[in-house]
């Protein structure tokens, strides 16, 4: 008895040994991806061999494992075969629904090359429904990804599908250099069924333009083509189309010939291809040929009911129950109809919203590379007008000069101020502008805007008046830089349309939930005011009351624009009240965390930090300038002389990086577009032997989405072109600051 035991224990120990094996290998990554490997190989085959149900039934298996395994990748392409598949055995409708989650999958994993061929097939789908429009969007999206990719194998049969569906528009030009464009890949790579399909049909375009000499010789070239590599499909078409030509030519014999062929392989593709369908599909067959049966059947009796007195009873009862099974049964065939009609709009709606965003997204990644060359290009010699104008300001200019030199530095100050307004309402519009919460006195804050401003408003003769809420705490957490930017933006437009007036500044609270306080603040003042029309669209950008206004006041008709974008962004909401000749308010409500922690008193810096640089030793300090623009040289070179700082200059990447290799400076200034390398290419290379080198962008670039660029380059900071002295003064100082004490640490 023990003995059977002991044997009873060892079996059920192996069986668990057994199991447990066979767990570990099923969930082994590399065997799972072997078996969806194996088993999508395994389908293409029996795709081949026409055995469909079979093909069916591995991507099934191919896709439980695949969600398994949680390989999108996986995932994307069986979706996408499994609408392939659909599309051969006319199941159209379940072939859009398997193809838009391919797309779903392999958009959100950046699968470029399967979505083309996702896309592809998409388009070979529409075809098929005869939605032309809807299939050139999908064959032109796959061949942009196909180019892109550099697949020459995938693009030639995209290039074929897109002069197909040119040919049924019968856009013969098109479909002509479509074809013959697909023809010249094809026999570059070697892909005889499409090289052979392109060829028959292009034979089709010829006879459909007349010359049917041509169309004979493109037809039988792809003919013979399909007969040498056993096409049957291909061969099918080329019976037809060689059919149509040799009745142009009035050659009926061979037109005969032909067409009887044609008939004779497609009813055999037919037949294999029915033999071969899903269950579902022989079910719906059954019933349609059930239908035609029972009419038939109807037919039958009715006749011999004429003849048999008798049996009339019978027969009307007879008609009557077919009948009402007919009905029922074509109610069901209808509602089942509506219902892949319904789910087919859906997901043809759904397919055109895919093709809607990335076109949006291309236009959108379009307009900001457009405004990044502009901009930098109106920047670059910005930067030469306000540099210059400074210094020669500085340099005692004779005084009927003075006021000529002031006018120019303000048109360039005018023109920068324009270009960082298109930048700000570029990036609200893309959403790429970050909400930086932190603690601040807002009374304060409000208070050094008005000090600011306060020279601007008595030019005008205007007296500003601030009342904030005596019973409201002061220090609050929010993104301070924005609400400057907002309450500058609406008291500097006050300013600019009052005259000999008053403008008042309110801050009180609407509501409060703990630590939540909603704010309201009103700008109101006396001056011109704004018609009710005017209203209506006074935040859209480059709006104005009126050209006269324009020209009498100035501005780009941006700021409103940008206050309504700041305000949406911090979850706010802005309104106005205005009328003509009486003034107007501007109030603005927008959420703030109160908080009791203080805001850090800014330590006092000197107005020109290198007049007086005691604590350190400008002497031996060495600044590379690296800058094609000459007169952008000039202008760096004379700035940081002032500052008691001596500059070599190189115009070119390649020179920098072997500038730096035999010398030893203490500050790059690096810009990005020069020829040759780039600022960014060079930095790269500079980093490679020096990973502590200060390096600046000193560059027109301004565009965010530049600026993971230059951080993954390994720039120190960024100073966009033109700079203001004060900001640039700053950032070499702390820079060179800094060396000092990792000297003095080392």
């Amino acid at each position: 008895m023990p003995q059977i035991k002991r044997h009873l224990y060892i079996v059920i120990m192996l069986l668990s040994i057994s199991m447990w094996s066979q767990k570990t290998i099923d969930d082994d990554p590399e065997i799972l991806q072997n078996n969806i490997d194996y088993r999508i190989s395994q389908s293409d085959i029996d795709v081949e061999n026409y055995n469909y149900f079979e093909a069916q039934k591995k991507l099934d298996e191919a896709l439980d494992l695949a969600i398994k395994a949680e390989n999108n990748k996986s995932i994307g392409i069986i979706y996408s075969k499994k609408g392939k598949l659909q599309l051969i055995i006319e199941e159209q409708d379940e072939a859009l629904k398997s193809l838009n989650k391919a797309i779903e999958v392999q958009r959100f994993s950046k699968d470029n090359i399967n979505l083309a061929n996702s896309y592809k097939t998409l388009g070979e789908v529409y075809l098929s429904k005869k939605n032309y429009t809807q299939a050139l969007d999908y064959f032109n999206a796959s061949k942009n990804l196909f180019e892109q990719e550099g697949l020459n194998k995938n693009l030639a049969e995209t290039l074929y599908l897109e002069g197909k569906t040119y040919l049924n528009l019968e856009n013969y030009k098109q479909a002509r250099i479509l074809f013959e464009q697909s023809i010249a890949l094809t026999k570059k790579e070697n892909l005889l069924k499409i090289e052979s399909t392109a060829l028959i049909n292009q034979g089709k375009v010829y006879a459909s333009l007349g010359d049917n000499e041509k169309a004979q010789a493109f037809a039988n070239e792809g003919l013979q083509m399909a007969k040498n590599n056993n096409y049957p499909e291909v061969l099918s078409d080329a019976y037809s189309i060689l059919s149509d030509i040799n009745l142009n030519i009035e050659n009926y014999q061979a037109s005969n010939h032909y067409l009887k062929a044609y008939i004779n392989l497609s009813d055999s593709l037919r037949l294999v291809k029915k033999a071969n369908l899903s269950p579902e599909k022989r079910i719906q067959s059954l019933m349609n040929d059930q239908i035609e049966k029972n009419k038939k059947t109807e037919e039958e009796l009715v006749e011999a009911n004429s003849k048999n007195d008798l049996g009339t009873l019978i027969s009307i009862l007879s008609v009557a129950l077919i009948t009402i099974l007919s009905l029922l049964t074509l109610s069901l065939y209808k509602n089942n109809n509506i219902r892949l009609k319904t789910n087919n709009m859906l997901h043809k709606k759904n397919a055109e919203l895919i093709i809607a965003k990335e076109k949006a997204e291309l236009a959108s990644k379009t307009k900001a590379n457009f405004l990044s060359t502009v901009t930098h290009e109106l920047r670059t010699p910005l930067y030469a007008v306000t540099g210059l104008s400074n210094m020669l300001l500085e340099e005692n200019p004779r005084p009927e000069q003075v006021q000529h030199l002031k006018s120019l530095k303000f048109s360039g100050d005018y023109l920068l101020t324009f270009i960082n307004d298109i930048l700000q309402i570029n990036k609200i519009e893309a959403n790429k502008v970050d909400i930086d919460p932190e603690s601040f006195n807002l009374k304060k804050k409000i208070n050094n805007i008005v000090l600011a401003l306060n020279n601007s408003a008595q030019d005008n003769n205007v007296k500003i008046h601030f009342e904030y809420d005596k019973h409201l705490p002061e220090n609050f957490i929010a993104d301070q830089l924005k609400i400057s930017q907002i309450l500058i933006n609406l008291i500097g437009n006050s300013i600019k349309f009052t005259k000999d007036g008053d403008i008042w500044i309110r801050v009180y609270k609407t509501e409060q939930n703990d630590n939540m306080y909603t704010l309201r603040f009103e700008i109101e003042d006396n001056g011109i005011g704004i018609s009710e029309e005017k209203q209506q669209n006074m935040f859209e950008s480059f709006s104005q009351g009126s050209i006269q206004i324009n020209r009498k006041y100035g501005g780009t008709g941006l700021g409103l624009s940008i206050v309504k974008g700041l305000i949406d962004i911090l979850k706010g909401k802005i309104f106005v009240k205005s009328e003509l000749g009486k003034g107007t308010t501007f109030y603005f409500e927008i959420p703030l965390e109160y908080t009791i922690q203080k805001e850090k008193e800014a330590p006092e810096r000197k107005s020109n930090l290198f007049e007086d640089a005691d604590d350190l030793d400008l002497s031996n300090v060495r600044i590379l300038v690296v800058e094609d623009n000459k007169i952008n040289q000039m202008i760096t070179k004379k700035i940081l002389t002032k500052m008691n700082l001596k500059c070599d200059i190189v115009d070119n990447g390649e020179s920098a990086v072997e500038m730096i290799k035999a010398n030893k400076f203490d500050i790059i200034l690096m810009d990005i577009h020069m020829p040759g390398i780039s600022g960014i290419e060079a930095t790269k290379i500079v980093r490679t032997f020096d990973k502590e080198l200060t390096i600046f962008a000193l560059t027109a670039v301004t565009i965010e989405d530049k600026m993971h660029e230059f951080e993954e380059a390994g720039f120190t900071d960024i100073i966009p072109k033109p700079f203001k002295q004060e900001e640039f003064e700053k950032k070499l100082y702390n820079a060179l600051a800094a060396n000092k004490d990792k000297s003095a640490t080392a």
